[in-house]
């Protein structure tokens, strides 16, 4: 992250009900607000050879940690 993006604003925009997609360990997610400290965290891109868990649920505080890691953040609006 360059320090523009904050965790302040990403937590927004969970909260507004964007879609966020990102880069995470080299593979690219989907995660959305389910309920209040509840997030669905959904894999997109899957390696063979790395099995991952397709659908986890994450706390405010799992994302927190994840945060700084994450790369190539892009939103959307949910309908």
């Amino acid at each position: 992250m360059d320090g523009k993006y904050t965790f302040e604003r990403f937590e927004r925009e969970l909260d507004e009900g964007f879609e966020l997609y990102y880069t995470y360990v080299r593979n690219r997610y989907l995660l959305f607000k389910t309920n209040d400290n509840c997030y669905t965290q959904k894999l997109l891109s899957v390696h063979s050879k790395n099995p991952l868990p397709i659908m986890s649920m994450l706390t405010k505080k799992r994302i927190h940690e994840m945060f700084p890691f994450m790369e190539d953040i892009e939103y959307k609006v949910k309908q």
